[in-house]
């Protein structure tokens, strides 16, 4: 399969600091890719390099098609921002359209569909601030989806959330690389990592590259995170005290 995306001897600086570097990588198209590693360790760094908002000091990197569309993590929401959950994912068609583009039945379409598939068609009349984390960060994975990009990059999408908009997004995942899309996910959960098709372990710089299987392996992660994590039976988990986590 051609790849979407493709990184070559990627290195990212802010001013003297070295954030990521040594990244080679070749995502195919209709696949998942999950990056995991420490606090720190550069995972978000990399969809910002991606996405065209953090320096490249060395290195490139391709992708094909549209401009990617970038799912930041949910945050507060000003209260006085008026701007509701139907607006906020129409949002991602601009990407397309352009700020002064005028929407059309397409787009409206899309939008709709987008909410379905989060769940979120009854919360659309709602002001984004009134949301719980876990609806407000279905809304803008919604948004992503609505951009219709080739390439998904979702930084950290399921962290802290309730058990229905974890299983709704991570279905999201994988449903859109069964559609040939590509998708990039970071993460700090080895569960979340292992069903995707490749793993990018970083710290840094790129430790390992390759299936799940390859890539999470105990002197893998023994070289990104230390001592922390246990063994329960054959299982590795993450002991991560930043970002603790009951499987």
């Amino acid at each position: 399969m051609d790849a979407t995306l493709q990184i070559r001897g990627l290195e990212v600086r802010y001013g003297d600091t070295r954030a990521l570097t040594d990244v080679d990588l070749d995502v195919p198209a209709g696949s998942s890719l999950a990056v995991i590693g420490p606090n720190g360790s550069g995972k978000s760094t990399l969809l910002n390099a991606i996405a065209g908002l953090a320096p490249v000091a060395a290195g490139s990197i391709h992708y094909r098609g549209s401009t990617p569309a970038f799912v930041l993590q949910s945050t507060e929401v000003d209260p006085s921002l008026p701007i509701t959950v139907q607006d906020a994912v129409g949002l991602g068609r601009y990407a397309s359209r352009g700020l002064l583009g005028r929407f059309g039945e397409t787009d409206r379409a899309i939008v709709t569909e987008s909410l379905r598939r989060l769940d979120i068609e009854h919360l659309a009349p709602r002001q984004l601030h009134e949301l719980s984390g876990g609806q407000r960060q279905r809304a803008l994975v919604a948004q992503g989806l609505a951009q219709q990009s080739d390439l998904l990059m979702l930084d950290e999408p399921v962290t802290g959330l309730d058990v229905t908009s974890r299983g709704l997004i991570l279905d999201v995942i994988g449903d859109e690389a069964a559609a040939g899309h590509t998708v990039i996910v970071t993460t700090h959960d080895l569960d979340d990592a292992r069903i995707c098709d490749q793993v990018l372990l970083v710290d840094k710089h790129a430790i390992a590259a390759g299936a799940p299987d390859d890539v999470l392996t105990e002197d893998h992660l023994v070289h990104a995170f230390g001592g922390r994590f246990i063994r329960v039976g054959d299982r590795l988990i993450l002991d991560d005290p930043h970002h603790h986590h009951e499987h």
